[in-house]
């Protein structure tokens, strides 16, 4: 038909087949042919161009009827079915256009929407870290971001600390990588052909960060574990026995921080004497054995515990979020400094210093063995573990002075 504005005015909506499913009907131009109007069941009249490029057919939407006259619109349907005759690609050319405007912060947004894997606390990390380091870089579009700026930014975060710098370079290289393979030109090639945090390879700018060995040492177990158990509930702590017992059971399992803060009693059977952490860092169940000492620990708590989490929180997640008010108490009392991080290095130490077997300790900390081909042939069941971890558990406790144990072994120093 020859569209016009009463052509087009009286275009009927199709009827939604079946009812409550929009339906569009394309109604053709016969004077410029690949010039057509869309009309949804909705009444919205839409003009569009239609044309095979590359073998395929595409439709370019050149913008609402009403908002555009039909002649307005035939004239840019003109335009770009000239474009396309002469072998251009207006849908890539429009797709170009947007990639290279995106911004840091929309590239990001993207990268955590196709990474649906990352855990919610590596997003959170993630997101803080872009806010704190390159939150003023949020609306730049990517294309702008220089090595030069990545250079100087490394270099101003490096003054307050090294290894957030580093960190934050990390993120960033992260979103770049990301964009390399997301965003492409009109002929399908990456429009970042080099990551700018290279430059900090390149000029060895990388700040050199030494692994922490801090852990509790033999002669600061006593205090340490003294201050713990003084630990009790007041207006001030308010969940002190939770921590109490929280920092108890991260030293004696040698667990990390969250997969102990966020342990739900489901998790833990207390008639086989095990408790099994399914969300681990390299992403395989890690199943623990329980000693004494943490089956009576857990016991008490499962008896006065009305939460689903075995270390309960006032926060709106339901699990303990921040112990850092009666850490300090414990710090305070005993003298010894430490982080949480601090207690799984002293579990590892007093395990390597007991001599437990490689396979056993790595199983115990649950590490992968990727380039030792004996450990894929060795399968350590969890009752294998027991011994060695009431090993560890004898010495904790007898080292503090609440059991005697012959034979004691001395840590080693590292």
């Amino acid at each position: 038909m020859n569209l016009t504005k009463t052509v087009v005015d009286r275009l009927p909506p199709p009827e939604p087949i079946p009812p409550a499913v929009r339906a569009q009907t394309f109604y053709r131009d016969d004077r410029l042919k690949g010039f057509a109007v869309r009309v949804t069941s909705a009444g919205v009249k839409t003009f569009i161009v239609e044309k095979r490029i590359n073998g395929r057919v595409k439709r370019i939407t050149l913008g609402r009827f009403g908002e555009l006259t039909v002649e307005q619109a035939r004239k840019q349907a003109q335009k770009l079915l000239g474009e396309i005759a002469s072998g251009s690609d207006p849908v890539a050319k429009k797709k170009e256009a947007r990639a290279k405007s995106v911004t840091l912060g929309e590239a990001f947004e993207r990268y955590l929407e196709v990474r649906s894997g990352l855990k919610e606390s590596t997003v959170k990390d993630y997101r803080y870290i872009m806010k704190r380091n390159f939150g003023d870089w949020k609306n730049t579009p990517m294309l702008n971001i220089s090595k030069d700026m990545v250079g100087r930014r490394h270099s101003k975060l490096g003054a307050a600390s090294h290894s957030r710098a580093n960190n934050a370079m990390r993120v960033l290289r992260a979103v770049f990588n990301f964009a390399a393979g997301e965003y492409e030109d009109a002929q399908g090639r990456t429009l970042f052909l080099e990551n700018p945090t290279r430059r900090l390879s390149h000029t060895r700018a990388w700040f050199r960060i030494g692994r922490k060995q801090t852990y509790i040492k033999q002669h600061e177990l006593p205090a340490w574990y003294e201050a713990v158990m003084a630990l009790d509930n007041d207006r001030v702590t308010g969940k002190a026995e939770v921590v109490r017992d929280y920092l108890l059971l991260i030293l004696f399992t040698g667990l990390r921080r969250t997969e102990a803060a966020t342990m739900k009693w489901n998790q833990v059977d207390l008639v086989g004497r095990t408790l099994i952490i399914h969300d681990t860092k390299n992403h395989e169940q890690h199943t623990l054995p329980l000693s004494d000492f943490l089956y009576d620990l857990l016991s008490r708590r499962k008896a006065a515990s009305e939460s689903v989490y075995v270390f309960d929180g006032d926060g709106k997640a339901g699990y303990l979020n921040d112990p850092r008010k009666c850490m300090n108490r414990v710090i305070e009392a005993s003298g010894v400094d430490f982080a949480l991080h601090d207690l799984r290095r002293t579990f590892i130490t007093i395990a390597e210093s007991l001599d437990i077997p490689a396979y056993a300790l790595k199983r115990l900390l649950n590490h992968k063995m990727n380039n030792d081909v004996t450990a894929g042939y060795i399968i350590i069941d969890v009752e294998r573990l027991r011994r060695p971890m009431q090993q560890v558990t004898d010495y904790i406790l007898s080292v503090s002075g609440v059991r005697e144990m012959s034979n004691v072994v001395s840590f080693r120093r590292l």
